[in-house]
């Protein structure tokens, strides 16, 4: 089976076509490498079933020859981040809706048999509800989050004029292997363990009361495992939340953090570096445009179609995130 990753150098989708690899399937990466990076796929360029292809999803000569043979497009291609698509959000429109409908049309002009997206828990908006149900969204509070929603209109109607199968996720805050610490949008993980690995004070914007659910990387890789398989046709034209189903604040995530790099030092041996861990406290900024204040995931839906049931919790993801970045020394 052959299986195309757009943005497959990215963060979600460097995992997925490891995972990919390493069970055997026939995967071709397509990237542009804006926010990608090599250093992400560098152990499966040289894998008999591993494709790269340097292009880019506004470009539809690309999404035609990316897709041709393609069984199942798992499409993870995106500019991300709410503060960029507000700084630009016309450029985030291109990547994010244009690009999305070419990649969606040229899998439907290759007969591509089904196509598995990402969307975003940004989509939920002004919502008060939590934890967060499918059918109950809110307005969108960002660009980013209306290219989102967007995306999950257009996917909804090709699916139902065309019989494309689709599957939409709304991933919530993902966190792992693989994630950029150094893009001035990076997210809260990787930059709290940037700022404390080099003895900085990590930033909170607002009060640190706000709370995310976050998401270790290999249950997300589950979950699109899962689309790919799956013969369950209420799955399709669906969107499904994929997170934990727990909500923690930012406070409370420095704290684990923080603990979790003290204890390692101290079994290392490094007193030293526990005691400037221990020391260290998170400065805080002004509340950002554009930031749900609290979410969570109601995963049932999830849970009940596509039997998702994520094995790996925010504390765990922590530890094998912790391990990831001071054994390859990315931070």
């Amino acid at each position: 089976m052959k299986v195309l990753v757009t943005g497959g150098a990215g963060f979600i989708g460097s995992n997925l076509c490891e995972r990919l690899v390493k069970e055997n399937y026939e995967v071709i990466c397509l990237d542009n490498f804006i926010t990608g990076k090599r250093e992400n796929i560098k152990d499966l360029l040289n894998k008999e079933n591993f494709c790269l292809i340097e292009g880019d999803i506004r470009d539809y000569e690309t999404c035609l020859k990316a897709t041709s043979g393609v069984d199942i497009v798992l499409h993870d291609a995106a500019l991300g981040s709410v503060p960029r698509s507000i700084e630009n959000p016309l450029l985030t429109h291109q990547c994010n809706v244009d690009g999305f409908v070419n990649v969606l049309n040229a899998s439907r002009e290759n007969n591509v048999e089904r196509f598995i997206y990402a969307s975003s828990s940004s989509v939920y908006g002004d919502s008060d509800v939590l934890p967060r149900v499918e059918d109950k969204i809110g307005n969108p509070l960002s660009p980013y989050a209306v290219t989102k929603l967007t995306n999950e209109l257009y996917a909804n109607n090709f699916a139902r004029v065309y019989g494309i199968k689709v599957i939409g996720f709304r991933y919530f805050n993902v966190f792992g292997k693989n994630q950029d610490p150094d893009s001035p949008y990076a997210a809260v993980i990787p930059r709290f363990i940037k700022a404390l690995l080099n003895g900085q004070s990590p930033i909170i914007y607002g009060d640190g009361e706000t709370t995310r659910d976050f998401c270790y990387v290999d249950n997300v890789v589950e979950a699109n495992l899962l689309a790919m398989k799956t013969a369950n046709e209420k799955a399709f034209r669906s969107v499904f939340n994929i997170g934990t189903g727990q909500q923690t604040s930012l406070n409370v995530l420095f704290t684990i953090i923080k603990n979790n790099l003290i204890d390692i030092y101290l079994r290392s041996g490094k007193s030293e570096r526990a005691k400037a861990i221990e020391s260290m406290q998170v400065k805080y900024g002004p509340f950002r445009k554009g930031d749900i204040r609290h979410s969570f995931a109601e995963i049932t839906k999830a849970n009940s179609f596509l039997r998702y049931d994520p094995t790996v919790n925010i504390k765990e993801g922590l530890k094998h995130t912790l391990k990831y970045c001071m054994d390859s020394e990315t931070l």
